[in-house]
């Protein structure tokens, strides 16, 4: 399977992902033929930058509202920061994680207003692939219902202000194409740097991050880094749910390319890069994330754990296991770990502090590596049961094993031994194997 891994230590924003895909071999052309079939009036332009002394590929996008400014900074290029022209709710500097107080009042008396169904059309007329005008069809669509949100309005009533700005458009649906390009069939990621400090936007001065980016990053780990700036943009946040990230730690890859993609300003102390590394993973078994918590208990009924252990697989946990432990000044304890999805963090630890006496717990992200499971089933003397089948990548069945909630109800209607039932099941399984 191919990997697309994003390590976004200094964020992401839609130019930085454009650098770097074609940093990791995207090649511009394709990009620039996909702005073109947009009809909107913009071209791409390219450039090697240096970011902390690392060689990094910069992409623009130009409008003929920008381009003008744009050929204007080339008189100055020790700088390297382009013009102000805002693009989304941030106050993003097109596609960038820059922004300027004095140019927010024009970005709301000269910025392009679109309704969404416009901007889905313009996607849909282009000559485009399916899979990339999907893409940005989602992503746009995501956009929408994130303003309707804010506002609290129908999505149907929303009206993009800087959302709907060419230079989003193509730096969104380019994405896309240049995600087609690299062949990649999984994206993961780093935790997010988000910046911390304001940021100037229709709404006045907010915190960073925007409410457009908070909205979109949704339950993605995130924490803040380096000198005051809003580093993940809108379109940064909307890119990375366009192309279904996943968080994890850098998996077992054998890397076969590498990108850097440049912001728009050089920063002190921490380079102003989002690096894209492609490859191959090292097994064809499954991989996903999986979120780990843990708490030590010394002052609680262990009918009262029993109680919560249940709860916790009702919420949804994919596993709870309780393990003694001798802790300091030789008091005894109960270590509860809870296995579970990512995104079910927040609702279980919530659970533990209610249910429980701890008053503290961890957790962490690690990787899950799962055979790829199917069901069969089979008819017994008490009735039908199914059977889990895992199997290796080459397709050859690593284990079967007998569904435990089956073979206890059979046990219980037609008082046997479980033992029975599933051995019974076993063998049925078997004969229908040979008879295959």
């Amino acid at each position: 399977m191919r990997i697309g891994y994003l390590e976004c230590f200094s964020g992401i924003s839609g130019d930085m992902l454009l650098g770097a895909m074609v940093d990791a071999g995207v090649s511009f052309d394709c990009l620039e033929r996909t702005a073109a079939a947009l009809g909107v009036g913009a071209r791409l332009e390219m450039r090697k930058v240096s970011r902390g002394g690392l060689a990094a590929t910069k992409v623009d996008v130009l409008t003929p509202d920008t381009q003008h400014e744009h050929e204007h900074e080339h008189h100055h290029p020790e700088h390297e920061l382009r013009a102000p022209s805002f693009s989304l709710l941030s106050a993003e500097m097109v596609g960038d994680q820059e922004t300027q107080t004095a140019s927010v009042q024009q970005t709301h008396s000269h910025a392009p207003h679109r309704s969404l169904s416009a901007i889905l059309a313009i996607i849909r007329a282009a000559p485009l692939t399916e899979s990339v005008k999907q893409r940005s069809i989602h992503a746009f669509q995501l956009l929408g219902e994130v303003e309707a949100a804010i506002h609290s309005m129908p999505i149907e009533e929303v009206h993009f202000h800087e959302v709907g700005a060419v230079d989003t458009i193509v730096d969104i649906v380019c994405s896309a194409a240049g995600a087609e390009a690299l062949g990649v069939e999984r994206w993961l990621a780093s935790p997010l740097n988000v910046g911390s400090g304001t940021v100037l936007c229709q709404h006045g001065t907010l915190p960073v991050p925007a409410p457009a980016t908070l909205a979109l990053l949704a339950d993605a780990p995130v924490y803040a880094a380096g000198e005051p700036m809003e580093r993940i943009t809108p379109t940064g946040a909307v890119l990375l749910r366009m192309l279904d990230v996943r968080y994890e730690k850098l998996p077992g890859l054998r890397i076969l390319k590498t990108g850097y993609g440049a912001g728009g300003r050089e920063t002190a102390g921490q380079p102003n890069l989002l690096r894209l590394l492609v490859g191959e993973g090292s097994s064809d078994a499954a991989t996903e994330s999986i979120a780990i918590i843990e708490t030590v208990i010394d002052d609680c009924n262990p009918q009262l754990l029993a109680y919560v252990s249940e709860k916790l697989l009702e919420a949804g946990a994919w596993d709870v296991y309780r393990v003694s432990v001798q802790m300091k000044k030789g008091r005894a304890g109960v270590q509860m770990t809870v296995l579970c999805r990512p995104d079910l963090v927040p609702a279980l630890q919530e659970l533990l502090f209610r249910e429980t006496t701890t008053i503290g717990l961890r957790w962490r992200l690690e990787n899950k590596v799962a055979l790829a499971r199917e069901f069969a089933e089979v008819e017994t003397s008490w009735g039908k049961v199914r059977i889990k089948v895992a199997r290796l990548p080459n397709g050859n069945i690593a284990n079967a094993a007998p569904e435990y909630e089956d073979c206890r109800l059979l046990a219980t209607q037609h008082t046997v031994p479980l033992k029975q039932v599933m051995e019974e099941v076993m063998r049925a399984y078997a004969a229908k194997k040979e008879n295959l």
